[in-house]
């Protein structure tokens, strides 16, 4: 399983982002791409501990469902409504936020993965493993989403 703790799939992911440009056509869903890179770095400031989220209970944060969900089951397309806090940021100039992204990947990287992380708002309790793979996989998840 791929994780940002990984350099070789941060660079992957970096990779992909600048693949893709202010125009970029989605494939599913209903953000365009511009809110799609805004809705990233909202949840990289999340996962860093920028900005907490208040959390919302429900299945997601139960042990079992929570592995399955992050380590196993693929996300469904554009059916699956993140919590209120990943959608703050209101997208601005393309090079500064996708500059922006691209740094929080990178400050995740250097992060210690056995240190204390902040709880996910849907999640709930994660270690840095749940938090590396978590965001692989919602970044590589967004990116296809975009063709990237």
């Amino acid at each position: 399983m791929k994780s940002l703790f990984d350099p070789h799939a941060r660079a992957e992911i970096i990779r992909r982002m600048r693949s893709i440009g202010p125009e970029s056509p989605r494939r599913w869903g209903r953000m365009d791409v511009t809110q799609m890179v805004a809705h990233l770095t909202d949840q990289m400031h999340h996962t860093l501990g920028d900005y907490p989220c208040a959390p919302v209970p429900g299945l997601l944060s139960i042990p079992p469902v929570k592995w399955l969900a992050i380590y196993v089951v693929p996300w469904p397309r554009g059916r699956v409504k993140g919590p209120p806090g990943a959608f703050l940021r209101k997208p601005g100039e393309w090079d500064e936020d996708i500059a922006e992204l691209t740094g929080l990947v990178e400050r995740f990287g250097v992060c210690d993965a056995a240190g204390s992380w902040p709880n996910h708002a849907l999640f709930g309790r994660m270690s840095g493993r749940d938090w590396g793979v978590f965001c692989y996989k919602h970044q590589n998840h967004h990116l296809s989403q975009f063709g990237a």
